[in-house]
């Protein structure tokens, strides 16, 4: 069995050695990424919103520009104009216009003072799109999150089912070894049945650790927007854990964080639209200009040239006010959540940041815990081989490895995902 545990350990690391040569051709974290980004529907639904708020923008800016309107028609009286006067003691009508007449008109309207009407219109546009703009970072970096969860759960996956694997290869070994000696009359048939139903049991395990690697890397291929029955290849690559204390990590997050920036805005954007709206009860200057047609041969000129400075001013008005003062309230409200949105933020920079102290010592303490259930197998089978232990202790020894091997393998994938979450709470992954 000794041998046997030699050979199967000598194949590990091979197995190892030609899973780094074939992984340099894998997919890296940094590649579904940028997939997940390319074809993800979140993502496009956040563009066409960052694009939409573009147009706004430039809506509101086109305020300033000149407004031309043409317009043209036809006018048919059943009557001709005409009007009616006393010439001694006479009543005479005069024709004033056609019966049938055209009419048109081309004129043009410039705003020349607004009362900040217009400008406040176009810094809410700008604090809108670029609150648009943080949300569709936002939205990039929780589909990332998503992918680099469903990365991690498919490489954790491999790794279960590679030690699920090795359980069976091992307890396919000692059964073997059981069977010799009982042909030899060295143990009781007990040993035999103990042995083979361990050995069922881990194989049954491989089943189910076989079905959660299929569905993991499924769910990765659906968050790429691939068929889920694709290849999964990937890398033991990520990104670095974020230095620093606890404190300046906190700090950085709240500079960082786009959710941050996009209530910030949004909250300006309401405040510049409900000044906006107040502005429309101050005066309004325009300029207009034009030129007029209307046909008419009664009328000495029926072209002519026009222009006119005109002023609105709103005394009075049941509604403004109540719009403005919503939208201020609105922005009272998104206040309050970037407020607890700050706490929030703390909360988890504070839990990733432990999460990652914590599974670094889970791994210093079980990498040595390994290399003591490994040993602790190996003299345990060398021992039952000397009939100085039972086949009890033999399985218990081999449990006792796997159990290691997994606490290891998610000791590790744990640190990898606590370093993915700080960096997310931080705004940089």
């Amino acid at each position: 069995m000794l041998m046997h545990k030699n050979r199967l350990i000598t194949g590990l690391i091979s197995g190892l050695m030609i899973f780094s040569v074939a992984g340099a051709s894998a997919e890296t974290l940094e590649d579904a990424w940028g997939s997940a980004i390319e074809n993800n529907h979140q993502i496009k639904s956040a563009k066409a919103d960052t694009s939409a708020s573009e147009q706004q923008l430039q809506s509101a800016q086109g305020q300033r520009i000149p407004d031309i309107n043409v317009s043209s028609g036809y006018t048919q009286y059943n009557e001709t104009p005409a009007a009616k006067t006393q010439i001694s003691g006479e009543t005479a009508l005069f024709n004033t216009a056609q019966a049938g007449s055209a009419k048109a008109q081309a004129i043009a309207s410039v705003p020349v003072f607004t009362s900040g009407r217009i400008s406040h219109n176009i810094d809410a546009a700008e604090a809108s799109l670029q609150a648009v703009q943080s949300n569709e970072i936002t939205s990039v970096l929780n589909i990332k999150m998503q992918v680099a969860e469903a990365y991690v759960a498919v490489l954790r996956a491999e790794s279960a089912l590679q030690v699920a694997q090795s359980h069976v290869d091992s307890l396919a070994a000692h059964s073997k070894d059981v069977n010799n000696l009982f042909d030899q009359g060295m143990v009781a048939r007990n040993d035999v049945l103990a042995a083979n139903v361990e050995l069922v049991n881990a194989q049954q395990l491989v089943v189910q650790a076989s079905n959660q690697l299929d569905i993991a890397r499924s769910r990765y291929n659906q968050l790429l927007d691939r068929n889920l029955a694709d290849e999964v290849k990937l890398t033991h690559q990520f990104p670095e854990t974020p230095q620093g204390e606890l404190n300046e990590l906190s700090s950085n997050a709240l500079k960082q964080r786009p959710e941050l920036v996009a209530l910030a805005q949004q909250i300006e954007s309401l405040n510049q639209q409900a000044q906006s709206v107040k502005s429309g009860l101050l005066p309004q200057i325009a300029v207009n200009g034009g030129y007029q047609y209307q046909e008419n041969r009664y009328q000495a000129f029926q072209g002519m040239w026009m222009a006119n400075v005109g002023m609105e001013w709103k005394l009075f008005d049941g509604s403004s006010g109540h719009r403005s003062d919503a939208l201020t309230r609105q922005a009272i409200s998104l206040k309050e959540q970037r407020d607890d949105l700050t706490s929030t933020i703390g909360l988890q920079v504070r839990k990733a940041w432990l999460d990652v102290q914590e599974t670094q010592k889970r791994i210093a303490v079980t990498r040595q815990a390994i290399a003591q259930a490994d040993e602790n197998m190996k003299v345990t089978a060398d021992r039952y081989q000397q009939g100085l232990s039972t086949n009890t202790d033999v399985l218990k020894a081999e449990d006792l490895r796997t159990m290691m091997h997994d606490n290891f393998n998610n000791a590790n994938y744990d640190a990898t995902l606590a370093t993915l979450h700080l960096r997310r709470a931080l705004g940089i992954l």
